[in-house]
């Protein structure tokens, strides 16, 4: 008489992604937030709050809020993504909510996959919001499609949320995660252009300022500022954010790490 085997629990390929694995998991990720009202009104209100503020800032010189309210535009949400994302999946990751997660038939795509698809809704809410704002009620005077600028801080959000899960998995506190903004951000932050022209800094910081996500980000949204038209130029910066984003969102599927007994 043969003794039965113990039932074993299969890892899903990591390699492929599955709909309803990806869908499920994006819909925990959007119930968990939505008894957290406080991480939701960060996301969705701190943008617009921070444009309201800067264009009374400048309320002596409405031209000064044109020319950095668009880049602004697409900063903000990129800020408060990395920093809600990074944050709540810290959470999660020392809960042993990822482990329990990963003991499942669960692919580290699908969860990577899920997390960026629940983030990434209410980064579209964001992003709406504070396009909106800018352009229907604070005036923010721009050449081209509204449209467009939207696209760009959308994709500024979706980057924000890839880097806030790349980062998450090296912190060991919700306090070390904030302590990566000055790291991952800020640097981003001085040498994207929004100071200072790229190419009139040092040749150094102008080839490091080359290869940042957050510097394309910004010159998209000059594009805009600037031309009526879609131009070759913003199609590159919209495809490097995005390229950017899903190669950090790989990294981010990366340093998920199964346990074995």
């Amino acid at each position: 008489m043969s003794t039965p085997h113990p039932a074993t629990v299969t890892p899903a390929p990591t390699g492929a992604l599955n709909l309803s694995r990806t869908t499920a998991t994006a819909a925990r990720v959007l119930r968990q937030l939505r008894h957290d009202p406080r991480t939701v009104a960060l996301m969705l209100l701190v943008p617009c709050l921070m444009l309201l503020l800067l264009r009374y800032v400048f309320d002596g010189s409405p031209r000064t809020f044109d020319n950095i309210g668009a880049s602004l535009l697409g900063i903000f949400p990129l800020i408060t993504m990395f920093l809600v994302t990074s944050i709540a999946t810290l959470r999660e990751r020392t809960s042993g909510t990822l482990e329990r997660l990963l003991a499942m038939p669960l692919g580290k795509g699908d969860l990577i996959a899920g997390y960026a698809l629940a983030f990434g809704a209410l980064a579209i809410v964001q992003s709406t919001l504070a396009t909106g704002l800018a352009v229907w009620f604070l005036g923010l005077d721009v050449t081209g499609s509204p449209w467009l600028l939207l696209l760009v801080a959308l994709l500024d959000a979706l980057l924000g949320t890839a880097l806030g899960l790349f980062v998450s998995a090296f912190a060991a506190s919700e306090f070390q995660a904030v302590q990566f903004m000055p790291a991952v951000i800020f640097p981003q932050l001085l040498l994207c252009g929004l100071f200072t022209p790229r190419d009139a800094m040092h040749p150094v910081l102008e080839g490091v300022s080359d290869v940042l996500p957050m510097s394309y980000a910004v010159d998209g949204m000059n594009e805009v500022l600037r031309h009526t038209d879609m131009t070759a130029a913003f199609v590159r910066d919209v495809l490097i954010v995005a390229g950017c984003a899903l190669l950090v969102l790989g990294l981010g599927a990366a340093t998920l790490r199964r346990r074995t007994a």
